[in-house]
């Protein structure tokens, strides 16, 4: 996301009170709201007439969907929810057609796989109370913007306090919704910021083969285009045995996106990178007790502003993410406000 209005901070932000807390010596316990005011993200292309085309033929294809089939938990088929209508951003539509080299009916396919497994998996039924646990010792923070306006979620995984289980998965799946929430407009992507620094409990920070692979599943197929940016230091010799175990199953063009051990700086503003990496000016503190309820007061508060914003919109499929977050005035379609101004206008005119 990048012009001198996106770098503003956006409307509705939660009270600095609570999203700057910090203890006697100054130290940082909450999230940030927003980037800072000299990053700028990159402008979008637009698209060539060609692509116009296959977006209008798939958008059209949603909004004729009449029913999302979960083939492995039938009694979770129906049709779209006004939540599901939301997600379906004219954004979402483009990011599932350049992640199939815009094949139009293979987006369109990969969309509903999508849904049906954000149904069955539950994602939007995933609690901050059910995931709390797993987070309790600050194994993933997110925390500041890189200097493309992208929030920076660091998984830190010395700080792993829990054995594997589902849950484990279902918290990247978690942390991952809120990224999308108190993402900026203008940006689409996340920086991920990867710690192997051991910890006091775990010296083997690698995690299994099966679990990596099931995570690299998940971000692939259904959070295409997601990633900006992995940065990754203090990797020690048997992560990068995990990561040539895994290297074939990482997309050619997520792997030119992964950093190892370069001075972070270059990506992220030294006043946002936290102090844990080498340059950053970020002194923050993981306390759960504050950060954990801070994290979701800021998510929730971006909810409801951009639903308040979608439903003014009409409740558009296709509406546009920018409009959601803030930056656009106005979405795809008049609102019906709008809309019922403009008829009365165009009645008196007449």
């Amino acid at each position: 996301m990048s012009t001198s209005k996106a770098a503003e901070p956006a409307s509705g932000s939660a009270a600095p009170s609570i999203l700057e807390e910090k203890n006697e010596a100054g130290v940082l316990k909450t999230p940030l709201a927003d980037p800072t005011p000299s990053s700028t993200a990159p402008e979008k292309p637009t698209l060539s007439a060609d692509h116009q085309s296959k977006y209008d033929w798939l958008l059209q294809r949603v909004k004729d969907w009449t029913e999302v089939q979960v083939h492995a938990a039938k009694e979770k088929s129906g049709p779209l929810t006004d939540s599901e209508k939301m997600w379906l951003t004219r954004e979402c539509l483009l990011r599932f057609l350049r992640a199939t080299k815009w094949h139009e009916k293979e987006s369109e396919k990969r969309l509903l796989e999508t849904l049906a497994w954000r149904r069955e998996y539950g994602v939007e039924e995933l609690t901050a109370d059910h995931i709390s646990p797993e987070n309790a010792t600050g194994k993933q923070i997110i925390l500041g913007y890189d200097k493309q306006r992208r929030p920076c979620h660091y998984l830190n995984p010395g700080r792993q306090n829990t054995d594997v289980s589902p849950r484990q998965v279902q918290h990247l799946v978690f942390m991952l919704e809120r990224v999308l929430e108190v993402m900026p407009a203008r940006q689409e992507t996340l920086s991920l910021l990867i710690n192997f620094k051991t910890g006091k409990n775990r010296s083997n920070t690698a995690p299994g083969i099966g679990q990596g692979r099931e995570v690299l599943h998940i971000l692939q197929t259904h959070y295409p285009e997601r990633l900006g940016r992995a940065m990754i230091i203090n990797v020690p010799w048997v992560v990068w045995g995990f990561f040539k175990l895994i290297t074939p199953f990482i997309d050619p063009l997520t792997r030119e996106k992964l950093k190892f051990n370069e001075d972070m700086t270059q990506y992220v503003p030294k006043e946002q990178l936290w102090t844990e990496y080498t340059g950053g000016q970020l002194d923050f503190e993981y306390d759960h007790d504050v950060y954990w309820p801070a994290l979701q007061k800021l998510c929730a508060q971006r909810r409801a502003e951009q639903l308040q914003r979608w439903e003014a919109g009409g409740k558009q499929i296709g509406e546009k993410e920018d409009y959601l977050k803030g930056h656009d005035p106005q979405g795809v379609a008049l609102s019906p406000t709008s809309a019922t101004e403009a008829s009365t206008q165009d009645g008196a005119a007449a």
